[in-house]
C-alpha cells in the first residue's frame, strides 16, 4: 500500500530561517510542497521519510534565499495491483460503488466488477447482490458506511497540470462546466468479483 520513492527536487530556504538547522527547514518546505499532493504516475504522498543527500547551496544574485539540490526518500500511497484493501462505502451511482479508505476517497468499483448478479436500487440508491440460494435469491445491500473487502485491478493518473485557454471561442458556460466535469489526479478501480470480497459483513456472519 505505501512504498519509499527516491526523489529530487531544488529547495528554497528564505533568509528568515537560517537560524534554524538546515535540515529541519528543508523537511517543512518538503512536506507543505509534497505532502497530501499526487504526484503523476508516482502516487499520493503521505509524508518526508529521509534526506539522503545535500548538496551545496547556493545564493543568486537578487535573491536573498538559498537553493539546494536535496536527494530524499518520500512515503507515498501507491497500492499493487492486485492488493486486497479495505475500505468503507462512501456512496453508491450507476457508475459503481465508490468507495474511501480515510485519507484517499478516489476509489471506484464498476458494476461489471460487483459480485454477480447485482443491480442498481434507484430508490435506495445503492448496489444490491442478488445472491442465490436453494431457497430462491436474497438481497444483499451495499450500504453506506459499511466496511468492504476489495481488490486492486487498475489506476488512473491524470494530468491536471494549469493549461491555457482551449480557444477564443470558449465561453464562460463551458468554463463553467469544465469545472465541474474535473478529474480526480488519482483514481483505483477495485473488483470485488471473487469469493471472499465484498462487504465483511457476508463473510463473518453466520
Amino acid at each position: 500500500m505505501f512504498v519509499l520513492v527516491e526523489m529530487t527536487d531544488t529547495v528554497r530556504i528564505p533568509p528568515w530561517q537560517f537560524e534554524r538547522k538546515l535540515n529541519e527547514s528543508i523537511s517543512e518546505e518538503l512536506n507543505k510542497k509534497l505532502a497530501n499532493k499526487v504526484v503523476y504516475n508516482v502516487g499520493l504522498c503521505i509524508c518526508l521519510y529521509d534526506i539522503t543527500k545535500l548538496e551545496d547551496s547556493y545564493i543568486f544574485p537578487g535573491d536573498g534565499a538559498s537553493h539546494t539540490k536535496v536527494h530524499f526518500r518520500y512515503v507515498v500511497f501507491h497500492p499493487f495491483l492486485d492488493e486486497i484493501l479495505i475500505g468503507q462505502i462512501k456512496s453508491c451511482s450507476q457508475d459503481g460503488v465508490h468507495v474511501s479508505i480515510g485519507f484517499f476517497d478516489d476509489i471506484v468499483i464498476p458494476p461489471e466488477s460487483l459480485q454477480q448478479p447485482a443491480k442498481f436500487d434507484e430508490a435506495e440508491q445503492v448496489w444490491v447482490w442478488e445472491y442465490e440460494t436453494e431457497e430462491g435469491a436474497h438481497d444483499l445491500y451495499m450500504d453506506i458506511g459499511e466496511e468492504i473487502r476489495f481488490r486492486v485491478v487498475d489506476e488512473t493518473f491524470v494530468d491536471t497540470s494549469p493549461t491555457g485557454p482551449s480557444s477564443a471561442e470558449a465561453s464562460t458556460s463551458n468554463a463553467a462546466d469544465e469545472v465541474q466535469k474535473k478529474e480526480a489526479p488519482y483514481t483505483l478501480v477495485g473488483s470485488i468479483s471473487e469469493p471472499g470480497l465484498g462487504l465483511l459483513s457476508w463473510w463473518t456472519n453466520s
